[in-house]
């Protein structure tokens, strides 16, 4: 059984609203295939993946600026992603207790 975190609604729109920069969230990918390793070909679609947001990544002298846009998603143990990859985005929830991220 699975279960349901959200309502597709919730889902924010990068159209509509970014996140904050250097923000930790659950980022829809449409198109994120993985290769798997030694699986001869073998691809994982994984649409919904964590990844951080970095606001202004590519500079104005950066010539991947005017190819793949300013913003830049940072992976968590997977690739990083150009900007036009992401279509959504929702803030990384409270644990079950109000837990939340944090630095020690």
């Amino acid at each position: 059984m699975q279960g349901t975190m959200t309502n597709q609604s919730d889902w924010i729109s990068v159209d509509d609203q970014l996140p904050d920069d250097g923000q930790r969230v659950l980022a829809f990918l449409p198109n994120n295939r993985i290769y798997l390793p030694g699986k001869s070909g073998q691809v994982r679609f994984l649409p919904v993946i964590f990844l951080r947001f970095a606001k202004d990544f590519f500079k104005e002298t950066n010539p991947k600026r005017e190819n793949f846009g300013a913003h830049f998603w940072l992976g968590e143990g997977q690739s990083n992603h150009y900007f036009n990859d992401v279509t959504h985005w929702l803030p990384v929830p409270e644990g079950p207790g109000g837990e939340v991220e944090y630095l020690e």
